[in-house]
């Protein structure tokens, strides 16, 4: 199993990002698992957490990654979920990490995504060229 899981919800061309309180880094919204909890079980706790106005429709599987990140090193252990839908407000929950949420284009400029959401966003939303 995964140690963490992070959501992918799309709406007219945007992804939906939080941004931590500690670094200032923008990310995928989700977190780490607990024992005994599925990636999804975990996933939806970390929705109601932070985002608890936010409503999704039927997450589904995309990957599990277990990689070291070839930019930062880091060793990824994440399981990737795509909603079909996200609506509500993005009204945040846990003000102690996460300070902002935002529907964003996904190469957007002015969002410095932590190394694991670079790593997601990419393999998502490849350059084109």
């Amino acid at each position: 199993m995964a140690k963490s899981s992070k959501l992918i919800a799309a709406k007219r061309g945007r992804i939906l990002l939080v941004r931590r309180r500690r670094d200032r880094l923008w990310m995928f919204p989700g977190g780490r698992r607990r024992s005994r909890e599925t990636e999804k079980d975990c996933l939806r706790r970390e929705i109601r957490e932070e985002l608890p106005k936010l409503k999704l429709g039927r997450l589904k599987l995309w990957r599990a990654v277990k990689a070291k990140n070839p930019r930062s090193g880091r060793k990824m252990s994440d399981a990737i979920f795509i909603a079909n839908k996200a609506s509500g407000r993005l009204a945040i929950g846990d003000k102690q990490e996460i300070d902002k949420a935002t529907w964003h284009k996904p190469r957007g400029r002015g969002i410095r995504l932590t190394p694991t959401s670079r790593y997601i966003r990419d393999k998502l939303f490849p350059k084109r060229g």
